[in-house]
Order: C-alpha cells, then structure tokens, then sequence
C-alpha cells in the first residue's frame, strides 16, 4: 500500500512539473545579463548621456533622458545601502529596474524598455494616495525624491 501510495505521489508531481514546463515556452521578453560598474557605463548602456545631479561617499545620482523618456539612475557603493534606499523610496509609488547597486527609476513603459539594455529586476512602489480624495497630481508631487 505505502509503494502504491509513493507512486501516485511521484506521478503527480511529474505531471505537475510536466505542466510546469509547458508555460515556459510562451515568449519571454529577453532580458540581457545584468549591468555592472560605474554610473557612467551603465547610463552608456542605457544609451543615455548622464546629468550628475548628486555625488555623496554613498551615493551618485543622474538624471537621464532616452527615446523612451525621462528617466533617473542612482548608483550605490553598497548592496546594503541600496536596499535601505529602495524601500524608503517605494513609499512614494513608481517603477524601479534595481541591478547590483544601482537603480534607475522612471515611468513603468520607461523602465520595461531600460530592462531590455541594463537587465535587472522591475520593482514597484506602493501606491500611498489611494486615501485621499480630490488629488490626481500622484506621483509627479513626490518625484523628488531622486532629484
């Protein structure tokens, strides 16, 4: 009774892996192995010509602008100090393409086309308005927190 028990187990899970396989074959968007180095390379990637806006020990930050928009990357010296970063900034709503200590933040189209050049993950921000009445300005009053 236990083998019989342990073959249908082990049918089910095939099946199920089996299932599995077949959705990976719709079209994946190609994402390009991830951007590394300095904020100047990766903007290069991006094919962007980088405005630094801000240089500190921890952090350097430039506003880009591409055929696909507006756009701003922050490049970081540690893993650490991006995370912290990220998730103070999610508060504020937004699209983020987050690499290894860099994060280029735009409008969700802007960042989707960045993906296709610099690779990286799409993070989103929480969306902190839906609270309050009579106030469509969203995101664009709070955009300064890259700036």
């Amino acid at each position: 009774m236990r083998k019989e028990r342990s073959l249908v187990v082990l049918a089910a899970l095939t099946l199920l892996l089996a299932a599995g396989c077949g959705a990976n074959e719709e079209k994946a968007p190609e994402v390009p192995k991830e951007a590394t180095g300095s904020l100047e390379k990766i903007a290069a990637q991006a094919e962007c010509k980088p405005h630094i806006s801000s240089e500190a020990a921890e952090l350097r930050q430039a506003n880009c602008t591409t055929d696909d928009g507006k756009w701003v990357l922050a490049t970081f010296t540690t893993d650490r100090g991006l995370r912290e970063w990220i998730n103070e900034a999610k508060d504020y709503g937004g699209s983020y393409l987050v690499g290894r200590k860099w994060v280029a933040v735009g409008e969700e189209k802007v960042i989707e086309a960045l993906r296709g050049r610099l690779g990286g993950t799409v993070e989103s921000g929480s969306s902190h308005h839906s609270g309050e009445s009579g106030d469509s300005g969203g995101d664009e009053e709070h955009s300064g927190h890259m700036s």
